[in-house]
């Protein structure tokens, strides 16, 4: 079973998630990318990455109008970083599907309707940050 925590964005307290402005999927997503450059834009207009980190983490990830899949992320905090810096500057959400709680920073935590707000979890936007609210802390 694979693990695939998900972006999405919501504004102003709206129920269903907004498009996400795709320039900056892309400015966040491209420096990182190892995969077939042309093979980025998916026939139905989708986007996709095979992201590399600077630690060797990896993660592929898909983009559609309003979400972002992050499909197998391996366990490392800089894949995590990459994670965090797209959802920090799209003001989004990462949702953890396997325990239904969505992760935000406080811009983000503002635009959720009220019923995701009183559940949503608060964290800083750092890929340390991140790893531990999905998969759990660190171990020295």
């Amino acid at each position: 079973m694979s693990y695939s925590p998900s972006i999405y964005k919501f504004v102003e307290g709206s129920d269903a998630p907004v498009p996400l402005d795709l320039e900056v999927v892309r400015s966040v997503l491209t420096p990182y990318d190892v995969g077939d450059p042309g093979r980025t834009m998916t026939e139905d207009g989708g986007l996709q990455y095979w992201v590399r980190a600077a630690d060797g983490s990896e993660a592929e990830i898909f983009v559609d109008r309003t979400s972002i899949l992050v499909e197998r992320p391996h366990s490392g905090p800089d894949v995590f970083a990459v994670v965090a810096e797209l959802a920090a500057r799209l003001a989004a959400v990462i949702f953890d599907p396997s325990r239904g709680t969505f992760f935000c920073g406080p811009e983000a935590h503002a635009h959720l309707p009220v019923d995701m707000r009183q559940e949503a979890v608060l964290i800083d936007m750092t890929g340390e940050a991140v790893e531990a609210a999905l998969i759990g802390p660190r171990l020295p």
